[in-house]
């Protein structure tokens, strides 16, 4: 039960302590969900921007990342093994759409050119700083509850993360992006 002390802030109880800790943790729990359907949704979809793609250093990386998300669908299910969790997925309405915007650009973008080189970027790009902005969340709250291994594993994942969209800007910036302009 909550009470007031002097100050404008509730003293919480034992009680409320562990309700808010059990309603931290499912919300975590529902995270690591949320990143366990987003990136199985990955592994679905690289493949067809690496189709869609045509700079030989695009489709390297994308093809490099696609291993790299498969690795990290299994580093979440051991985070699921570490919380005695079964791996259950919960869509996630903000890689869907974009998904939805990558395949877009896609469509809207001629083939064999350099512009839809760069529209791909765009479009993995923000799907990159959705998943660092996700595991990132999930790497400060799992410290937070003391899961120190499961942080371990979400860290690994965000360090990949991150070095991803580094090689994306490196190839937009040094490459791509000059084609692309240079295009009738």
């Amino acid at each position: 039960m909550k009470k007031q002390d002097s100050g404008s802030k509730p003293i919480l109880s034992a009680k409320d302590t562990v309700v808010a800790s059990d309603a931290l943790k499912e919300l975590f729990k529902d995270g690591i969900r949320d990143l366990y359907w987003a990136e199985n949704h990955l592994v679905k979809n690289l493949p067809k921007m690496i189709a869609s793609a045509t700079a030989p250093a695009l489709k390297n990386a994308i093809e490099s990342h696609l291993t790299e998300t498969k690795g990290h669908v299994a580093r979440l299910e051991k985070v699921f093994e570490l919380l005695g969790e079964k791996p259950v997925a919960k869509k996630c309405d903000a890689m869907e759409g974009l998904g939805k915007e990558g395949e877009s650009i896609i469509q809207e973008t001629e083939a064999g050119t350099a512009t839809r080189d760069v529209g791909i970027i765009l479009a993995s790009q923000k799907v990159e700083h959705y998943e660092i902005a996700s595991y990132s969340g999930l790497f400060q709250l799992a410290n937070t509850l003391g899961l120190t291994e499961v942080a371990d594993l979400l860290e690994q994942t965000l360090a990949d993360e991150k070095l991803a969209d580094t090689k994306l800007s490196d190839i937009a910036e040094n490459e791509i992006n000059y084609q692309a302009a240079d295009e009738a």
